[in-house]
């Protein structure tokens, strides 16, 4: 039995929904649009297509951090926004990067001029998911900023809105920071003393 297009298309927007109005093209596939079904809503201008495989709907009303969903699809749902561009999604810190971060697993060899990638394998505990990806806890994404040894104020601020945002404790910070990397303790005792100095 055919499927109606409204049909398809109510499938297409509900899934897309989800992903911050981004699909792809095996997705679409599942759903039932043929590839040269795709290529028709490309030259329609009803999808935008924003890379391989990759698509956008054209009357999706873009939402904050909704670009973001286009990089988990682009990783095949294994990137995480991590560093900076987490920091951006918690509403914390000063810290600005005209590229977009994820953490990727240690095999991952895809590339992209519009990214930093991070290989590290990511407990579960350190990743929260969002509409359409998933990004690095406060605590995680803290730990990591302070890997790079950013500027001790900035740090310092960042740790503190955190904090008064009630994202995390001094304890959990310094706890994780212990068990990933202890160039990261180091940086963010610094910050802190740099903190609580007059």
């Amino acid at each position: 039995m055919a499927v109606r297009r409204s049909d398809l298309h109510r499938r297409l927007f509900a899934l897309a929904a989800g992903q911050g109005g981004f699909f792809s093209a095996a997705q679409a596939v599942e759903i039932g649009y043929s590839y040269q079904a795709q290529a028709h809503h490309v030259r329609a201008g009803n999808w935008l297509r924003v890379d391989r495989g990759l698509f956008h709907l054209v009357e999706w009303v873009p939402e904050i951090h909704d670009e973001l969903a286009r990089w988990a699809l682009w990783s095949g749902g294994q990137g995480v926004v991590s560093h900076e561009t987490a920091l951006a999604v918690h509403g914390i810190g000063e810290f600005e990067s005209p590229s977009v971060h994820l953490t990727v697993p240690p095999g991952f060899t895809r590339q992209h001029p519009a990214l930093v990638l991070h290989h590290d394998v990511l407990p579960p505990d350190d990743v929260q998911g969002q509409a359409g990806f998933a990004v690095t806890n406060p605590v995680r994404t803290l730990v990591d900023i302070a890997v790079g040894r950013p500027d001790p104020d900035h740090l310092a601020r960042a740790i503190g809105e955190a904090r008064e945002a009630g994202l995390l404790t001094f304890r959990q910070l310094r706890t994780r920071a212990d068990e990933v990397d202890l160039r990261a303790a180091l940086e963010i005792e610094r910050a802190l003393n740099h903190q609580s100095a007059p």
